[in-house]
């Protein structure tokens, strides 16, 4: 396998450092619009299988010349959502595998935004998968954490936890805190604020998916190893797409734990219009320039790929599962738990961003050995979960479940 990695930000570089571990593959050419954070990426792993490109993601004629160029067989987008199209339209074009970590971005109902899907996440792929599978080429989408490995526990629950699903609920929380800053997420702000900010989906058998209004439906949920309650609200979210497509479930929904501060500073930019992306006009010394509202938010705070020697405590990614086994109720959290301390120490890499980058590394193994293979536009969800979760903790980061029955009565 020869894979052309494209983004040498926070989660590309750290899966340089993840896969440099390991021997599935031959080749790693590290792409970016910026020459130089490619080559730095390259040379943190010291390893003669990973070499540096430059190359425009938003361009896909020059992608496609690198992947013919390079001789790659496997294209893996490391970019922020606004790629993933040009970047899905080359390894089409070059006839490659391909893989992301987020899917082709929504646009809401024109005139019930909070009541009906407009364009929905990962519309723009799913339209091509007839044809992806009729060339018999995988595009393997939403492997990251979440959507990623959430979506695996979901299989897994459903193959092997339950005999009925009443409810899937995707859970994110974190107790991390940044010395010295008030705020400064940890991931990408531009994809934090475009998915916080569009029309939350939600999915229930009979009714399909519709939306509601940002922040809807808030809730307090107790997370696992000392993390502790953290307040949830629905955001938009690719495992709502994905999940019910090979999942049977009677609900689907994702809540990220924001916390209060963190939903008061998102409301504050819609608020004022700084979530936009369309070009304003702005007055220079050398005349009026047209930038993006929010590409100034996120050149004004801190690269979160930079935070990890500042940030102090743990993120957890997991999945709850509420449904019927053996004829009785029960109620599960599968969860993974990245402790920041333990993933600098390790890896050099904070804990948001190396969560999110192992996955598509254990998911390119299993990919290079035969184990998970198909043809189409395929999801997470539509391959055999324990091959992965077994890898998952070969590779050193175990996952967990955690009866909730058991935590109820711990609480009471």
């Amino acid at each position: 396998m020869r894979v052309l990695l494209v983004g040498a930000g926070g989660v590309g570089t750290a899966i340089t450092r993840i896969a440099a571990r390991r021997p599935f593959f031959d080749e790693m050419v590290v792409a970016d619009y910026d020459r130089d954070r490619a080559q730095a990426a390259v040379t943190s792993v010291g390893d003669p299988r990973f070499r540096a490109a430059e190359v425009d993601a938003s361009d896909p004629a020059a992608v496609v010349a690198l992947l013919r160029r390079t001789g790659c067989d496997v294209l893996l987008n490391a970019t922020d959502p606004r790629f993933v199209v040009s970047l899905f339209q080359a390894a089409g074009e070059a006839g490659v595998t391909y893989l992301d970590m987020a899917m082709s971005l929504s646009q809401p109902h024109p005139s019930q935004p909070y009541e009906k899907p407009g364009v929905m996440l990962g519309d723009a792929q799913f339209a091509r998968h007839e044809e992806w599978a009729a060339a018999g080429r995988l595009a393997l989408v939403g492997m990251g954490v979440e959507p990623g490995l959430s979506d695996v526990f979901a299989r897994y629950a459903a193959d092997e936890l339950f005999d009925e699903i009443d409810e899937i609920g995707v859970r994110d929380g974190a107790n991390l805190t940044v010395d010295g800053y008030e705020f400064a997420p940890s991931f990408n702000i531009w994809t934090t604020i475009e998915e916080c900010l569009n029309p939350p989906v939600v999915w229930e058998k009979g009714r399909g998916w519709f939306t509601t209004a940002p922040f809807s439906e808030p809730e307090v949920f107790d997370f696992p190893e000392g993390i502790g309650p953290v307040q949830c609200v629905n955001v938009e979210h690719e495992e709502v797409l994905l999940i019910p497509r090979w999942v049977a479930a009677k609900r689907v929904t994702f809540k990220y734990g924001l916390g209060e501060d963190f939903i008061r500073t998102l409301r504050t930019l819609h608020q004022i219009g700084l979530d936009k992306t369309d070009g304003v006009i702005v007055p220079g010394p050398n005349g009026p320039v047209t930038v993006s509202p929010r590409d100034v938010v996120a050149a004004s705070l801190p690269d979160p790929a930079t935070l990890g020697e500042r940030m102090r405590g743990k993120t957890c990614a997991g999945t709850w599962v509420r449904g019927v086994k053996d004829g009785a109720p029960r109620e599960v959290y599968l969860y993974h738990v990245v402790d920041n301390e333990w993933s600098m120490a390790e890896y050099g890499s904070q804990a948001v961003v190396w969560q999110t980058a192992i996955n598509p590394v254990v998911a390119l193994e299993l990919v290079a050995s035969g184990v998970w293979r198909g043809a189409g536009v395929l999801g997470p969800e539509a391959f055999p979960p324990r091959p992965f979760l077994d890898l998952l903790t070969a590779y050193g980061s175990p996952w967990a479940i955690r009866e909730q029955s058991a935590l109820a009565a711990t609480v009471s």
